[in-house]
């Protein structure tokens, strides 16, 4: 029996969230993740079994005011209801701001031309017990000065490699649709072929400033490594305790060693703030 083809969309979620109870973005076996607990809300009220893709993945305890996600649905559910109901079904820890449909080709990641992220250190002698797991709680003497002029040493395209965790499995690859799209090219055909991982980002915008009792980082670029912010984070610090001079740092960006930087910022503290396509 004939049957009419079903129309596929391609949805365009943002999505704010707590990361403290959960191992991240990226759906892992056994554990609570963001991607997980969002697939599984969009199974029960599509009856699909999608995974959704989002900009990035952030890591255990890091928190989004504004994650990019996408997936594609043969749901007749209207855009306009798919915010409420999946909001009915999440945990309150995860919302969903906004749900639009997107271009067939659109992709949370690979359509990403920018992001922020924001850090919050809590400089008070008493961090508030309902801010201590979304701050960074660091009441001791520091240098902000020295940490903003070193923050400014970031900005441009550089490579990253000191700032970057250590982790084989995010060793980046060039895949076949790479390939069909011209950005590699081999005589052999388009297939999934091994690169030199490259940790050169751009970097846009790199600053802290003081809002109250707390010391906030931001920084706006192409793309951020594993861990690159935290790392960058827990590296200023010790510029501000006077450990790291603004030469040593410069030599610190220079070095592309991971051990020459300093050790990694909680990820308590740490927001994805904006996705710009």
């Amino acid at each position: 029996m004939w049957a009419p083809e079903k129309h596929v969309r391609n949805l365009k979620l943002i999505v704010s969230y707590d990361g403290s109870e959960f191992a991240g973005w990226q759906v892992q076996p056994g554990r609570a993740t963001v991607q997980g607990t969002l697939a599984s809300a969009i199974g029960r009220l599509s009856g699909e079994n999608v995974l959704p893709q989002g900009s990035g993945r952030t890591d255990a305890g890091v928190h989004a005011l504004a994650q990019v996600a996408t997936f594609v649905t043969a749901s007749a559910i209207p855009v306009e209801n798919w915010v409420v109901a999946l909001n009915d079904i999440l945990p309150p820890s995860i919302r969903v701001l906004e749900v639009r449909e997107a271009a067939p080709d659109f992709h949370a990641r690979k359509s990403a031309r920018a992001k922020t992220y924001r850090y919050r250190m809590v400089r008070g002698a008493v961090c508030p017990p309902f801010l201590a797991r979304y701050v960074w709680h660091h009441p001791y003497p520091l240098d902000e000065e020295a940490m903003a002029a070193a923050a400014g040493v970031v900005v441009g395209k550089h490579d990253f490699t000191s700032f970057a965790a250590v982790d084989p499995e995010r060793v980046e690859r060039m895949t076949a649709s790479a390939a069909e799209s011209g950005r590699h090219t081999d005589p052999r055909g388009p297939t999934a072929l091994p690169i030199v991982p490259t940790n050169i980002r751009e970097v846009f915008s790199s600053a802290w400033a003081r809002e109250g009792e707390e010391l906030v980082y931001t920084i706006r670029g192409t793309g951020f490594l594993h861990h690159m912010v935290r790392n960058l984070v827990g590296t200023f610090v010790q510029v501000g305790k006077g450990s790291v001079t603004l030469e040593d740092f410069r030599r610190i960006v220079a070095a592309r060693e991971r051990s020459a930087a300093g050790p990694t910022a909680p990820a308590s503290g740490l927001y994805l703030v904006r996705v710009e396509y």
